[in-house]
């Protein structure tokens, strides 16, 4: 309190002269009406101002927990989606469907600049993941499961030289296999593709129907170019859909009718 008496008396003209001053501004506000329209005016452009600082600033940080509220709606939606295509595949008595259904979850690791890169996943065999699930996101394959914990999982990146991936032309029927070079994380390659096969430099590249870890048709990339003689095509590169480096909210791809599928084919050995 003494040190506040002894503030005030040292500095007591310069506050006199503020006080003063808010006075006179008050006073000239009251008796002007241009004078208060433009105050009003001055004073709604910074608290505005500052309600839409603080606003995006409450924005930024809730984007985390909107974007996994929008994840877990797309797993619904895949899901939904799939159900009825199964339903409206059952209806013309298609035999040869692959049921899939797909779990959220996250990437909390990913390497890409090694010669064999893996990923790991925030869940594991208590959300039912098993080893041999495709991965994907949004725009494209990712990888395929090779280790499972209770929690956890890891998985093979498509960037890595023991992953390889049934693919094919989405035009047309010709399929290969994909395989990294180790080289490009933006790059992969085709293989085994047929010399009679239209490939063009822009064709979209996509998960074959050979696969039972990958729906049909899911896009991996584009061609960016390829060699070929009279006998094969050769060095054909797909520049990939989705940035390897940048990687997040995936979906584990189940396919319920795997096991049935590898035990009727097991007994035909």
């Amino acid at each position: 309190m003494q040190q506040l008496v002894s503030f005030i008396e040292k500095h007591k003209f310069v506050l006199l002269f503020i006080l003063l001053e808010v006075l006179a501004f008050l006073f000239t506000i009251q008796s002007k009406s241009y004078h208060k329209s433009q105050f009003i005016n001055s004073a709604n452009s910074i608290t505005g101002g500052l309600f839409k600082n603080y606003n995006s600033f409450f924005t930024f940080t809730s984007l985390k927990s909107e974007n996994d509220r929008l994840h877990l709606e797309n797993t619904l939606l895949r899901n939904a989606l799939d159900v009825k295509s199964d339903e409206v595949v059952s209806l013309q008595k298609d035999s040869t469907s692959q049921k899939y259904t797909y779990i959220a979850a996250k990437i909390i690791r990913n390497s890409y600049a090694h010669r064999n890169n893996v990923l790991t996943i925030d869940k594991g065999s208590k959300d039912g993941l098993t080893i041999d699930m495709g991965v994907v996101n949004s725009e494209s394959i990712i990888g395929i499961v090779n280790n499972v914990s209770e929690n956890y999982a890891t998985a093979l990146s498509i960037l890595n030289e023991k992953c390889n991936i049934n693919a094919r032309l989405k035009n047309s029927s010709y399929f290969g296999s994909l395989g990294w070079d180790g080289k490009n994380h933006k790059i992969a390659q085709l293989y085994d593709i047929q010399r009679q096969a239209p490939l063009k430099i822009g064709d979209t590249i996509v998960s074959g129907s050979r696969s039972m870890l990958f729906p049909d048709g899911i896009e991996i990339g584009t061609v960016s170019s390829f060699e070929a003689d009279s006998k094969k095509y050769k060095n054909i590169q797909i520049r990939l859909a989705t940035d390897m480096s940048n990687v997040g909210h995936v979906y584990v791809v189940k396919n319920r009718d795997k096991n049935e599928i590898k035990q009727l084919e097991k007994n035909n050995d």
